[in-house]
């Protein structure tokens, strides 16, 4: 399918909460994170890090609020955060969802997210429900906002080289409805086999001023 790629790294904050976790996790990268601000349809918040060649990694955590226990997306962050955290899910943008729509047969969600600036950020999602059931499977977003106020405006020194699934390459492809390889070109992909914490992003590798860094 044109226009794929990969848009983001979604990780849930663990118990220590997300400004910690940012601490953490930038500390290891060489790199700062900054506050994204709030999802108010979601219930949650995120911190933000740009990463080369157009993506970004974002760790976030559900708030106490009523629209964390409404949205699929801040039930998924809450129950990760609630198992230890780590890695959430991984994001693949569209050029167009309606063609993702037809094939989920339901519309796509609205989604936003109000920057401490004041920017608000537009996209439109879909797929949660399926990562839910599957984490080995993306969900899908599609930009609404200008591309010079993507959340990877900017870049940085760190860079994506290496993802570990585990899951089925097959199955990835058949969700996609193109090879999983086109939407994470010049990412090297390690697919391992489902254990007793089944299926999803297992960990990924960076390149930073401070060598490779790898996260599980």
């Amino acid at each position: 399918m044109w226009g794929m790629r990969l848009d983001h790294l979604s990780y849930a904050a663990g118990p220590e909460g997300l400004a910690a976790c940012a601490q953490r996790l930038g500390a290891r990268l060489g790199a700062g994170f900054t506050d994204g601000g709030i999802h108010p349809s979601f219930g949650t918040r995120n911190f933000v890090l740009p990463l080369g060649g157009g993506t970004y990694l974002e760790i976030v955590e559900a708030l106490d609020h009523p629209a964390a226990d409404r949205a699929p997306f801040g039930r998924a962050v809450r129950a990760r955060t609630e198992d230890g955290g780590g890695w959430l899910a991984w994001v693949v943008a569209v050029a167009d969802i309606t063609s993702i729509e037809t094939r989920l047969e339901r519309p796509s969600a609205a989604g936003h997210r109000r920057r401490p600036d004041g920017v608000d950020l537009n996209w439109r999602q879909i797929g949660l429900s399926e990562v839910a059931n599957d984490p080995q499977l993306p969900f899908f977003v599609s930009w609404q906002s200008p591309e010079s106020e993507h959340p990877s405006a900017g870049g940085s020194a760190v860079t994506l080289q290496q993802l570990e699934i585990a899951g089925d390459e097959a199955t990835i492809d058949a969700y996609l409805g193109t090879s999983a390889t086109q939407p994470l070109d010049g990412i090297e992909v390690l697919w391992r086999e489902p254990d007793e914490n089944g299926t999803g992003v297992v960990a990924a590798s960076f390149q930073t001023s401070l060598g490779t860094v790898r996260i599980d």
